[in-house]
Order: C-alpha cells, then structure tokens, then sequence
C-alpha cells in the first residue's frame, strides 16, 4: 500500500488530547491508521475487509469506536 495522504483523526479527539490519538485513512483496496503523536512512524495497513474484523475485536476491549465511521 502506498502511504495515503488522506489521514484524519477520531472524532472523539478533543481539543485535549486531539495530539494523543490514532488517525486513519483508506485507499480503494486498504485502511492504514498510524499514531498522530509520530506520523512519520510506521502504519498498520489492512485490506478493507479484514479492518472491519479489527475493528469489531477491539470494540469488545476498547473504548476507541468510531473507526468504521471513516472507512468512507
């Protein structure tokens, strides 16, 4: 996957701690999502489908929900 350039950030990131949070982005075929504290670090990349698997896993351990929401 080549480094997408349409990163955002959860909606639930407040003015607070709106520089502690993930950020994600999509491509036709992937979703990456990054730590916005180092966006210059590395990405976790998935094809489309398997993101939704990650994402309904970590609502069952985390607070973090509104990923799908950018999935676009």
């Amino acid at each position: 996957m080549d480094t997408p350039d349409n990163w955002r950030k959860s909606s639930y990131s407040g003015p607070d701690d709106g520089n502690e949070c993930v950020e994600i982005a999509n491509s036709p075929t992937h979703i990456a999502i990054r730590d916005s504290k180092t966006p210059a670090g590395p990405t976790l990349p998935f094809p489309a489908g398997a993101f939704t698997t990650f994402i309904t896993s970590l609502k069952s351990h985390s607070t973090v929900t509104d990923f799908a929401r950018f999935r676009g």
